[in-house]
């Protein structure tokens, strides 16, 4: 089982690309896969994203326990920015 820190990492930087791009199909699975690890694995409710520069903030629930962390905004915009600046190496394939 990944750590939960990463499992928060790596779903923050893929939900902000299926937010962008709703149409990307392997975006949104990935998300979903993310998601599921969170909350089955970590069993992890109450998921908040909120942003303010020069973070993202996550607030969820686990163990009935309110916890936070972030993660510096350029880290987890890192591969939108690289989608946005080279869209033909990133097609949507549905």
């Amino acid at each position: 089982m990944r750590s939960l820190q990463d499992t928060l990492y790596n779903w923050l930087t893929i939900k902000v690309v299926a937010d962008a791009r709703p149409e990307d199909k392997s975006a949104q699975d990935t998300k979903a896969l993310f998601e599921g690890i969170l909350l089955d694995d970590h069993k992890l409710t109450n998921i908040v994203v909120s942003k303010e520069e020069p973070m993202y903030y996550v607030e969820y629930d686990q163990d009935e326990e309110r916890h936070k962390v972030r993660f510096p905004i350029e880290l987890i915009d890192v591969m939108l920015e690289q989608i946005e600046n080279e869209p033909d190496k990133y097609h949507n394939y549905e």
